[in-house]
């Protein structure tokens, strides 16, 4: 049997469509309903008020910046992403939500450049634009050999993890679901005979109990079990009381690597009898880069989080993360001026939970042993 680490690579919230749809080679229907923008070109004309011209059409490799020469630098055994953006041409535009994202199948290279092995669907967004929208999304990640996670036409295919096989006793096994607390809607659920997502009301010891009992149907010796989780609101660095005792529970329970995302920004890490725990790993990839507000936060710094594991145990070995800066809609090395802060918020913001970060001479972030 293969004795190396396993290495993961996560993020949070992928979000390739609304603007960034915009100025890929194929955009799609720029039409909105949002209280204040009808038109996703508006969002390119704010971001490039703020940091400059932003070309047309960009290569589909454009919104991943320096990201994917950092990818290819670590060469991880997994890459598992939040995808929350729904794949479509649908103009069923959900009722009674603020905010739509959808890009243009024919944009789909855009995410494929970056060779995701697991996009976790169960999120806010991937139902923005109806059931006939999610179908499409399903349909587009399939016929591009990408797996998707977390949602599905049925509750069985929605609870399905994605399996990424490292050699041949070896997987990564990836659940994806999410919670009320990141703004899902609970008739976006799956059923035994309704499309939806992998739904979890709340972060409760029956909810933790549930999903432990679909990862030990799943898992074998060998197998590192991630429950990826979209829980929680978009700003803050508050973990409540019900979340830290879900992601324990799930740890108890057998998981290896619990996964949060949903928050705007990086909140606290915790390594919890030796497996890390990412409470919100913030956003990755957007749109959002002209929109103000919450500028404490410095949303605009974003994280690439390598996590390496021992093969057997799922033990974490160690935790480096990379960071970025998004400018033009595109992921940029971060300055040692942001890199020291991002280093000062997630250290100051961890200490609580145990775990300390470190800026290395290399620029890169890590979690350090306490």
């Amino acid at each position: 049997m293969s004795c190396g680490p396993v290495t993961l690579f996560l993020c949070g919230d992928v979000t390739l469509g609304r603007g960034i749809d915009q100025i890929l080679p194929h955009p799609g229907n720029p039409t909105l309903r949002e209280p204040c923008v009808s038109d996703a070109r508006v969002y390119v004309e704010l971001a490039e008020a703020k940091n400059g011209r932003i070309p047309r059409a960009v290569d589909f490799s454009w919104p991943w910046g320096d990201a994917l020469q950092t990818l290819q630098d670590v060469a991880p055994d997994a890459r598992i992403v939040n995808l929350e953006t729904s794949i479509t041409r649908s103009d069923d535009f959900a009722a009674g939500k603020v905010v739509h994202y959808r890009m243009n199948p024919a944009n789909l290279l855009c995410l494929a450049v970056a060779r995701p092995d697991a996009c976790a669907l169960a999120n806010n967004h991937v139902l923005d634009f109806g059931y006939r929208g999610l179908e499409e999304t399903l349909d587009a990640l399939a016929g591009a050999g990408l797996q998707a996670v977390g949602a599905g036409r049925d509750v069985e295919q929605a609870r399905r993890p994605a399996t990424v096989t490292i050699d041949a006793d070896r997987r990564v096994l990836v659940f994806s679901f999410g919670m009320t607390s990141s703004g899902i809607p609970p008739e976006w659920a799956a059923t035994q005979d309704r499309a939806g997502v992998y739904f979890v009301p709340e972060p409760s010891d029956a909810a933790a109990a549930e999903v432990a009992g679909h990862v030990r149907q799943a898992k074998r010796p060998g197998d590192v079990a991630v429950a990826s989780i979209h829980w929680g609101s978009n700003w803050g660095y508050e973990v409540s009381p019900d979340q830290i005792s879900f992601a324990h529970r799930l740890v108890d329970d057998g998981v290896d690597v619990v996964h949060g995302h949903s928050s705007h920004h990086p909140r606290p890490i915790e390594v919890y009898h030796d497996k890390l725990i990412l409470y919100g790993c913030g956003d990755f990839t957007d749109d959002y880069e002209g929109i103000s507000g919450h500028e404490e936060y410095r949303a605009d710094l974003r994280l690439l989080y390598f996590a390496s594991l021992e093969p057997e145990s799922g033990k974490l070995i160690g935790l480096r993360m990379a960071p970025m800066q998004v400018r033009q809609m595109r992921l940029h090395h971060a300055s040692s001026e942001d890199s020291r802060w991002l280093q000062a918020a997630l250290d100051r913001v961890s200490r609580d939970f145990g775990s300390r970060v470190a800026l290395e001479p290399d620029g890169m972030l890590s979690l350090q042993p306490t």
